[in-house]
């Protein structure tokens, strides 16, 4: 891994509130997980780590980007929606411009 993956990971997980609110740790360590390699025997789907999912979503929550929902999980506070949108329109017109 790059010395930012923390950051990456970080911003993936943001975008996977924006995308679907309500989201939680357990969908999230779903979706994080990969497969297991076991040498020689079969290959098993394992959970991603939730420690650095959490930690995220705990931060998000403290930089007031993402709020608890009522039946659990996450959402997209309003300033969090505007910062996100913000930053992808400024990554578009970038890209568009080059």
């Amino acid at each position: 891994y790059g010395d930012d993956w923390y950051y990456i990971r970080a911003a993936s997980i943001a975008r996977k509130v924006y995308l679907r609110p309500g989201v939680g740790v357990g969908q999230l360590r779903k979706w994080y997980g990969s497969n297991n390699r076991r040498g020689a025997r079969t290959e098993h789907f394992r959970k991603a780590n939730s420690g650095i999912i959490r930690s995220v979503l705990i931060q998000l929550e403290e930089m007031k980007v993402t709020e608890a929902c009522e039946g659990g999980g996450r959402r997209m506070s309003r300033v969090g929606q505007q910062d996100l949108d913000r930053i992808a329109g400024s990554v578009f017109y970038d890209a568009e411009d080059e």
